[in-house]
């Protein structure tokens, strides 16, 4: 695995996140915070890059949400003393599900959940005159664990280049409350769901695979010999392969055509 100079990073960002609002000609950006590590460390490194004055942050509970989701979300806006709003998305869900698809099963309900809180996000964007941060990072991008349209739109990613284990450690840098640092990790679409419970691995693991596979290009022969299994290796390659639509832009007659 690989080891970055944390500290580096965070200027690395900031610097990328400064140039970019400033380059498309905005001042200000709005986020989305679930009360999760992802979110309150890109809120916090928006901040170390404009300013608190120039990030907004939004809550979007639905009614079976944790309570814990929303109070840890709130603890980091107020940490971070940006403007924030609390949004409860349940009627909007709710219209579309009850009248016109009442027996659709939680993952369908999760996924309108993400889509809905990205519209949100997005008007919201047009009021403040703001850029979205997108929240998530390398790990989860690669096995295409986020929303195709919700949580996987934004106009930039800021730790989209860091693995989740990094991003746990990024987040104690910039002292991220210890209870949101380590946490379970969940999307809180539904009750007692957990990001490694849906993946198949700890992330441990998933970062050590990932970054074998991707950036070392190691084949499954040299992974075996790290002492991982073959079928988490095989696990991931599954997730790669099954995600890859939706780490691409939606494809043109010609590129079939080629």
């Amino acid at each position: 695995m690989r080891t970055l100079d944390l500290s580096v990073e965070i200027d690395n960002i900031s610097g990328f996140i400064k140039r970019y609002v400033n380059e498309n000609g905005f001042e200000n950006l709005v986020i989305g915070l679930s009360g999760g590590v992802d979110s309150s460390l890109s809120a916090a490194l928006a901040v170390h890059a404009l300013g608190k004055e120039h990030v907004y942050g939004v809550m979007l509970p639905y009614k079976n949400s944790s309570p814990d989701s929303y109070n840890d979300a709130l603890s980091i806006a107020t940490q971070l003393d940006i403007h924030y709003e609390r949004i409860d998305i349940t009627p909007m869900v709710q219209s579309y599900f009850d009248k016109f698809q009442p027996d659709a099963d939680k993952l369908r309900l999760g996924n309108w959940m993400a889509r809905t809180r990205m519209c949100v996000l997005y008007d919201l964007s047009a009021k403040y005159k703001a850029l979205v941060v997108g929240t998530s990072n390398r790990t989860e991008m690669m096995v295409g664990y986020f929303t195709q349209h919700g949580d996987g739109a934004c106009a930039f990613e800021p730790i989209g280049h860091l693995y989740k284990t990094e991003v746990w450690k990024m987040a104690e840098l910039l002292d991220i409350p210890e209870n949101i640092i380590h946490k379970t990790p969940t999307a809180d679409l539904w009750s007692n769901q957990t990001d490694e419970g849906e993946l198949g691995l700890k992330y441990g693991e998933l970062d050590e695979i990932l970054f074998a596979l991707t950036e070392e290009l190691k084949d499954k022969e040299a992974i075996l010999k790290s002492g991982f299994t073959e079928g988490q290796i095989n696990r991931v390659i599954d997730l790669m392969n099954r995600s890859e639509f939706k780490r691409q832009l939606p494809p043109l007659i010609m590129d079939f055509n080629k």
